[in-house]
């Protein structure tokens, strides 16, 4: 008898090609862009123009490695280790209002230790992903079936434990993230077979909620006004609707093939704000225009379409919601900043992957990917594993 295929060497069984150069050309992308963003305000400041694009670089080269471990590791593991990670969440959203924390713009969002600053808010959808996952794996494995569907009690159980994590991210106040997490549960709760009638009572609550939030003032008044003003940002241009007004207009101004890198008028002479971060994408529609933003937009869609045919393609259920919420918490992140960039979508600070500005959001988002790349890698090895006599 030969010995099974799983013990030949398989190192780039191990890698989506594709997968990869998209996300890491998304990243050098980004890194031109932060660049592009910051170079004039930090020369007005008298700062190095490169200080803000050297620290993307860093975040990147960290990312990259990061998710290249990721791919040799067994994601298989995590049913154990879930609950290290979901203590661990609680334990660094509730550290954001300790001494520990810092803030900003009123919002105790980051931990800093020394010169390292993390936002634990980046990686709580990663977690509910992982504590999804491994809950829907063990019940997997105590009953013995395929495709369990989730059971009432434990649509409970996942909503309780997620709510805590969910709950300090939106009193830190980040409602951009708490979105983002809500958004991936969702999509988690359907890969995992969240029956019809419990989606339609689960989004019914979630309007009701949001109708009770405003009501009685459980939002901050410029929340309020960021989910709103995209409905009338014309009412007032200089105050809630600014911020949309000067993004389409750099967009706008960009045309078929932009102004030119670092030559955009909007950016350069700071009317656009959050360049880096929140408002990037107009940045790449200025300065780079319709052929530059069809292309990001294109190596995002990339990207999403490879994770989903690995969460397809996988060979049990932990994989499969794996990847499934991942790929849910990158389309989210896509449509949302990108559509409040458009004046489509509220603003709500979210990040565009692997381009927007920030060590936490970039390592998340490769981490994303790492993740899926394990996955991929145990579904190949699981096709090689024929046993010949």
């Amino acid at each position: 008898m030969l010995p099974l295929a799983t013990e030949e060497k398989h190192g780039l069984a191990r890698f989506d090609p594709i997968l990869i150069g998209a996300s890491v050309a998304l990243s050098f992308i980004g890194i031109i862009t932060v660049y592009a963003s910051t170079r004039e305000q930090l020369i007005a400041q008298g700062v190095n123009p490169h200080y803000l694009m050297d620290h993307q670089a860093e975040y990147v080269i960290v990312g990259i490695v990061v998710m290249l471990a990721l791919a040799w590791f067994n994601y298989q593991w995590l049913e154990a280790f879930w609950w290290v990670l979901y203590g661990g969440i609680i334990l660094a959203l509730l550290a954001t209002f300790t001494p520990l924390g810092s803030s900003a713009l009123g919002a105790a969002r980051w931990i800093q230790v020394g010169p390292v600053q993390v936002q634990p808010s980046a990686f709580g959808a990663l977690v509910l992903i992982v504590l999804v996952a491994a809950y829907y794996g063990k019940k997997h494995m105590l009953d013995d079936v395929n495709n369990v569907p989730l059971a009432f009690n434990d649509l409970v159980k996942l909503l309780a434990l997620a709510a805590v994590p969910i709950l300090l991210v939106v009193k830190q106040p980040d409602l951009g993230s708490g979105l983002v997490m809500l958004s991936t549960l969702f999509v988690l709760l359907i890969v995992a077979g969240m029956p019809n009638r419990y989606a339609v009572l689960l989004v019914i609550l979630g309007v009701l909620g949001a109708v009770v939030m405003v009501k009685f003032g459980l939002l901050h008044h410029y929340q309020v006004q960021r989910l709103t003003s995209f409905i009338h940002q014309s009412n007032n241009p200089a105050g809630a609707g600014y911020n949309s007004v000067e993004s389409k207009a750099a967009i706008g101004s960009g045309g078929l093939l932009g102004t030119g890198l670092f030559k955009g008028a909007q950016v350069n002479l700071f009317f656009l704000p959050e360049s880096q971060t929140d408002f990037i994408f107009s940045v790449i529609g200025e300065e780079l225009g319709f052929v530059g933003g069809a292309v990001v937009i294109s190596l995002l869609g990339v990207v999403i379409w490879r994770m989903i045919s690995i969460a397809k393609s996988a060979v049990d259920p932990v994989g499969r919601i794996l990847v499934g919420g991942a790929v849910g918490l990158m389309a989210f992140s896509v449509f949302e900043n990108i559509g409040m960039a458009s004046g489509i979508m509220p603003v709500a600070g979210i990040p565009l992957p692997f381009i927007s500005y920030g060590g936490s959001a970039v390592l998340s988002f490769f981490i994303c990917v790492g993740l899926a790349l394990s996955v991929y890698s145990h579904t190949q090895r699981n096709k090689k594993s024929i046993v010949t006599y």
